[in-house]
């Protein structure tokens, strides 16, 4: 940027230590620090709200100037041509912030925060996290809904594997003393047990011959009379009516051959379903099999089978025991639980002491185990996570302990993530069907 110094002085220092600039370079490079100049200003300038929230561009927006009618001090020539740049750009601001919103909220329930964002990275130990050590580093970000971040807005059902977090996570840089809202980066010891587990629900499944004859034979007769009623060149309503019943017939005799069920027993059996209903009218309670052990010693059988009932949502369950041994370690561990805590509230969509009648989804927390900057080659990986659970002992050693400024001298902190997705067989692969990933996976 210019500096403290003018614009010509500049050019006149540059054309000094190079003596082959043309006039056509310094013309491009007033033009650049124009440019450079017109977007700091033009972006203060957006930023500066009144009293309801309105920002001076909305305000001038209401009362039908544009972007483009912003008037900031630069060099003549490049008003019309910088003013258009701001203008687009804001535009396409817009547009991405509408297609945030959309869904999620509606027009008139527009999340009102009376707080700013505020990023940073908090982390303990304070000092004992190097480039060379291990840790566990516990990403904020907000809330997207599964078709927002799928890119698949005019589906309520969202694609599978979009919660599956990138393999180059955020680079965090920069200690703060604040909490975290909505973005940041906490980093924390490898804890005691880091162990993982996955899980797929199975259930046992019944079903006799009868059962399944019947079974064939509904989809075979459904099958044959629709095929009846609409074959081409079937002649007029009748003929295809008869053409459907003798179908529906023939089709429920196939199934019952098929499962080796002649008419008869199946006919006894029916005969024994009768009785037993019979008999649990007057408070008699008979099933089937124990008619049929009565009677013959047979029972049904009930060709088990264990089958697929579907996948299920991995928990991870962390214990972090905190010792601050200074001030600035104290403050540290304070802000993270206050940041967990802050992250993990619903959030009302009306401004401080309003009705809301929406709440918004609490933010999310991507979780990765890291080698100095680099991912970890061998721990296990996680998809994104609501934090469910937090609860922190303020007496570690037993006993109320504290230092001057009244820091607990031992702290534990157990934390709950709950996955948002469950683990699919393509998340092992890349997006072009090789297994890339070194690790243990997820």
């Amino acid at each position: 940027m210019l500096g403290p110094l003018g614009i010509d002085e500049v050019l006149k220092q540059r054309k000094q230590k190079n003596t082959n600039l043309t006039e056509k370079d310094l013309e491009d490079i007033k033009k650049e620090e124009a440019l450079n100049n017109f977007i700091i200003q033009s972006d203060k300038y957006r930023q500066i709200t009144d009293k309801k929230g309105n920002t001076v561009i909305q305000k001038r927006e209401k009362a039908g100037q544009g972007p483009d009618k912003i008037k900031v001090n630069s060099l003549d020539g490049t008003n019309k041509e910088i003013s258009k740049q701001i203008k687009d750009k804001l535009e396409k601001e817009t547009k991405k912030n509408k297609k945030q919103n959309r869904g999620t909220q509606l027009v008139t329930e527009k999340l009102k925060r009376t707080y700013r964002d505020r990023g940073g990275v908090l982390r303990y130990p304070f000092e004992a996290l190097t480039e060379r050590t291990d840790y566990l580093q516990i990403d904020i970000n907000q809330y997207e809904s599964a078709r927002q971040r799928s890119g698949n807005e005019n589906n309520l059902i969202g694609r599978v594997g979009t919660r599956r977090l990138s393999t180059r996570g955020r680079n965090p840089f920069g200690l703060t003393t604040k909490s975290l809202v909505n973005k940041g980066t906490i980093l924390l010891q490898i804890p005691s047990q880091v162990q993982d587990g996955n899980s797929v629900s199975y259930g046992d499944s019944k079903m006799n011959t009868i059962v399944g004859a019947a079974l064939q034979g509904t989809t075979d007769v459904t099958t044959a009379i629709a095929d009846g009623l609409t074959q081409p060149g079937g002649g007029g309503i009748f003929d295809r009516i008869e053409e459907a019943g003798d179908g529906a017939l023939g089709a429920m005799g196939k199934a019952l051959e098929a499962s080796n069920v002649d008419v008869n027993t199946a006919r006894q059996l029916f005969n024994a379903k009768i009785a037993t209903g019979v008999v649990g009218a007057f408070g008699g309670n008979v099933s089937v099999n124990q008619l049929l052990a009565r009677q013959s010693g047979q029972i049904f059988n009930p060709n088990m089978e264990l089958l697929f009932n579907g996948p299920t949502l991995r928990n991870f369950r962390f214990s972090f025991k905190m010792t601050p041994r200074s001030p600035e370690e104290a403050e540290q561990c304070k802000l993270i639980i206050r940041t967990f805590k802050m992250n993990m509230a619903p959030k009302v969509t009306n401004g401080r002491g309003e009705q809301s009648l929406f709440l918004n989804t609490p933010n999310v927390f991507e979780l990765r185990y890291k080698s100095g900057a680099a991912n970890h080659p061998f721990l296990h990986r996680f998809k994104q996570c609501f934090l469910t659970d937090i609860s922190v002992n303020y007496t570690g050693e037993g006993v109320y302990a504290t230092y001057e400024n009244r820091e607990p001298v031992s702290m534990i902190m157990d934390l709950t993530f709950k996955e948002l997705e469950p683990i699919y067989d393509q998340d092992y692969f890349d997006d072009i069907g090789r297994d890339a990933d070194s690790t243990v996976g997820f």
